[in-house]
């Protein structure tokens, strides 16, 4: 018998250079026996030592290895010799995995289905809570996973979160974000993570606020979040009220409608019917801290200008949030305030914001019926002298930002989301675009929210054209783009 000691539970590296030699010599899968940790006296010590004879050297496919990088994380204690077993059939057969019938690649695709499930379920119902320590605000969040996913799911975090010092605390192992390094630590208790924080009211209300009664199905819900998750997110305890609530809400929004998008008038309604929108709006003020959308917003506000996800609050006078109607049929996302936004408080009201205005006036477009935001909410700038020069936002401090807009976009929920250059158009899309490729065109968006993004230039590149003639030309192309947009929101209604 020949003993193989992995450093960790999900130790791919360690499971891949140990079996080079073994599947090299064709050592049968019952002759090893897998452990994971430091090495202790017991049944094997007597373990089979002598080198092994060289062997061929061997390639697999890199399907195969995708697999067991993923069923490495499982909790089953026979998937090291699971996976090996497969890897002697795949030298024999490098097709093996093709074969859906076979009842290995069956119990191996189950397992890797488990895993990316668990770590789905960690990106999404995991929950930071924020904790103040002498070097600023550290975000804390607790987690029970089913398997070995911690480090597999951890880099998603880095991304999404890379201007926020964080930790994940799990019960088997812990990871730590400083901006710049990841690190573990040894696991957990449940009691070592915060309990709540003051931004989990802001989440209540605006979670509350958008609520649909007429989308309800339980069934579902359940089955996408199951019930050993909700101790982990603070709208789960809002839960059982919106489904208790429901019918009555639902039969509300019917008794209130014509059939054609019209309300009718409070007189048409029958007593049973203001009796059930009587029950509704009860039902509302239970459910609802704040009421409606207007206090969820209010509150996703106050909490916005106490915002130090990145550094650049430091520096700036004041947090500049977006505005306008909360039933906007339309958002735009600039990229970040500029100098006189700083100091007013306002987005686009310095000369980008002006031109902006007299564009959108040209396409026909109302901008009090839009609303405009920043993918950055804080300036950003170089001091010269008594000026301040704008400087670029970079990839960490648009990533601590989007969560932001995110917010925005689900209280708001508008039928079009335009960015306004490259910098707004990496944060709704979460990744490096082109405008020349994106612009002139619909995008559907594939989170909750849905709706259609549109990516246009930024009006402060209009000013920086030089030439007239040119700047004449996108002028007129920019005024194009808006009123397309505007037709199309008009459309989608």
């Amino acid at each position: 018998m020949r003993v193989v000691t992995l450093a960790a539970e999900d130790d791919f590296e360690g499971w891949r250079d140990a079996v080079r030699p073994l599947a090299a010599a064709r050592v049968p899968p019952q002759d090893i026996f897998w452990r994971v940790g430091e090495a202790t006296s017991g049944l094997f010590d007597a373990a089979v030592s002598d080198p092994l004879p060289p062997g061929e050297p061997f390639s697999v496919p890199r399907a195969f290895l995708t697999l067991a990088e993923t069923v490495v994380c499982h909790s089953d204690p026979e998937r090291f010799a699971l996976l090996y077993a497969a890897l002697l059939r795949v030298l024999d057969r490098p097709d093996f995995l093709a074969d859906a019938a076979d009842s290995l690649v069956q119990r191996l695709e189950r397992m890797a289905r488990t895993v990316r499930r668990d770590i789905h379920k960690m990106h999404a119902f995991l929950r930071f809570r924020e904790v103040a320590t002498p070097e600023g605000p550290r975000y804390v969040a607790w987690f029970e996973p089913d398997h070995h996913v911690v480090r597999a799911a951890a880099g998603f975090f880095v991304r999404r979160f890379a201007g926020m010092r964080w930790s994940i605390l799990t019960p088997a192992l812990s990871v730590h974000w400083d901006g710049e390094v990841l690190a573990e630590g040894p696991g957990a208790a449940r009691g070592d993570a915060p309990a709540d924080d003051p931004l989990e009211q802001v989440w209540k209300t605006y979670y509350a606020s958008i609520f649909n009664p007429a989308r309800l199905n339980v069934d579902a819900m359940l089955k996408e979040m199951p019930r050993r998750y909700w101790k982990n997110m603070p709208e789960t305890a809002l839960v059982g009220e919106l489904i208790k609530a429901a019918p009555a809400r639902e039969a509300a929004m019917i008794a209130a409608s014509t059939g054609d998008g019209m309300s009718r008038p409070k007189s048409d309604l029958t007593a049973a019917e203001r009796q059930g929108l009587a029950e509704a709006d009860e039902a509302e003020r239970r459910i609802q801290p704040g009421g409606n959308a207007l206090a969820a917003w209010e509150s996703l506000l106050a909490d916005a200008k106490r915002c130090t996800r990145c550094h650049l609050y430091k520096h700036a006078t004041q947090t500049v949030f977006g505005e306008g109607p909360l039933d906007a049929r339309i958002l735009f996302v600039g990229e970040q305030p500029g100098d006189q936004e700083d100091l007013a408080g306002r987005p686009f009201v310095g000369p980008a914001g002006q031109l902006f205005d007299r564009a959108l006036g040209d396409a026909g477009v109302d901008r009090e019926k839009t609303y405009v935001t920043n993918a950055v909410k804080h300036f950003k700038f170089e001091p010269r002298g008594k000026r301040r020069i704008h400087s670029k936002p970079q990839a960490p401090e648009i990533e601590a930002c989007r969560w932001w807009i995110e917010q925005e976009r689900i209280l708001i929920r508008p039928a079009v989301t335009v960015a306004l250059g490259a910098t707004a158009a990496r944060s709704i899309f979460g990744k490096v675009v082109t405008i020349t490729a994106m612009r002139g065109r619909a995008h559907k968006l594939p989170d909750e929210e849905g709706g259609e993004a549109w990516v246009t230039v930024h009006p402060s590149f209009l000013l920086r054209v030089p030439d007239a003639d040119r700047k004449r030309e996108e002028y007129a192309r920019f005024v194009d783009d808006l009123a397309r947009i505007a037709r199309r929101a008009d459309a989608l209604r």
